[in-house]
């Protein structure tokens, strides 16, 4: 058996695969707790604050009488906020500005609108001598007119409506972050039934290739193809899909790749291999060049009947990393080639989701015959 002709400019460096990348946080519920804990004690605080106020404009806060009713006036509005914050958070319909809701929330602000106007009022039974001036009733609804109960529902719809509009953003935040935590799940999802279809295509292929070496009594050949095979299969076996692994690795399963090759053509293969040094370190998503260089070799090389040559080239230009994998093969093209064999469709449905909008992908048939597939995408150091 004839060894297969590789010229490479760089020997590629074999590492072991990435550990997985680190899984991202998941929110937790202390984000969510401090959160509450923040809008209560902000509703409390304007309501100490304006109750502090009201008791300065009335006489003074040293003045018992005025604290107490500057504490009742805002303390009960500051009760009623927290509470409107709280069921807001629990039953978003409560929060929400349907008619229904309005109109609920209408009643509920003349109840305790009436409330709490009995709750100021009967602030004056506080003051010595009440008895001589009025009636217990008149001090009880002395607070009763128009313009109080107008005020009092005003207030309420107030309140309403910024806890309502706070916890409406509030929703719409976590929506969005929801949806877009689908979105990566979903994209996630396709990326690896993406990888299992590659990673069985060239698993049958190769079983098949070792199958007909064994009918053909070339046992020691097939021992040697099932090695390379076994170090591709630990080599994806010890990295979680679908991740991008540094060029260096890529290229070390195209070597074991290309040494399976060698089992199957001998001389009638050859292979040149130019790698730019500072590329090895860039991240390609896992399996980038195997499935291009294995069509190269299916639809070019094998239809070859004397020897093919097939080049792959890596270099790094500025921001781009720029990959060429460039066959010699007979002028006679398989359809399949021109870009939608399952190889070539599913690694630019790869790059179209690693890269939405930064990369760029070439599959054509060359004017002196065989085939090319250049692929550029932004460099990320590994």
């Amino acid at each position: 058996m004839n060894s297969l002709a590789i010229r490479s400019e760089l020997a590629v460096p074999r590492h072991k695969a990435n550990a997985a990348t680190p899984a991202a946080s998941e929110p937790g519920a202390h984000p969510r707790i401090a959160l509450r804990i923040s809008g209560h004690a902000m509703i409390f605080s304007v309501a100490a604050a304006l109750g502090l106020a009201t008791a300065a404009e009335c006489h003074s806060i040293t003045y018992a009488p005025s604290l107490m009713y500057g504490a009742v006036l805002w303390g009960w509005w500051g009760c009623i906020a927290s509470t409107l914050w709280a069921l807001g958070r629990r039953v978003p319909l409560l929060s929400s500005f349907s008619l229904k809701t309005i109109a609920m929330h209408m009643s509920a602000g003349m109840a305790l609108g009436i409330a709490h106007l009995l709750a100021l009022g009967s602030l004056g039974f506080t003051e010595a001598g009440w008895q001589a001036h009025a009636t217990a009733l008149a001090v009880w609804t002395s607070l009763f007119n128009i313009n109080r109960f107008g005020i009092e529902i005003l207030i309420y719809g107030f309140v309403f409506g910024i806890a309502g509009i706070i916890q409406s953003q509030i929703r719409a935040q976590r929506d969005a972050m929801q949806s877009l935590e689908l979105q990566r799940q979903l994209s996630a999802a396709h990326l690896r039934a993406l990888q299992m279809q590659l990673e069985p295509h060239f698993l049958f292929n190769t079983l098949n290739a070792i199958t007909t070496l064994v009918e053909l009594g070339r046992q020691k050949q097939a021992a040697e193809m099932l090695a390379h095979l076994n170090a591709i299969l630990k080599s994806t076996l010890q990295r979680s899909t679908p991740e991008k692994v540094p060029l260096s690795q890529e290229l070390e399963i195209v070597e074991n790749y290309l040494a399976i090759e060698q089992v199957r053509f001998a001389d009638r293969l050859r292979v040149e291999i130019k790698v730019d040094p500072d590329a090895l370190d860039g991240l390609v998503p896992c399996f980038l060049l195997q499935p291009i260089v294995e069509n190269a070799i299916r639809h070019g090389i094998a239809q070859c009947e004397s020897s093919g040559l097939v080049e792959a080239s890596a270099k790094l230009d500025g921001r781009f990393l720029h990959l060429r994998v460039r066959d010699s093969g007979s002028s006679a093209r398989n359809p399949q080639r021109n870009g939608h064999g399952i190889g070539l469709r599913n690694t630019r449905e790869r790059l179209v989701h690693f890269y939405p909008e930064g990369y760029a992908m070439k599959a054509e048939p060359l004017a002196a015959g065989g085939f090319e597939v250049v692929i550029s995408i932004p460099y990320e150091r590994g």
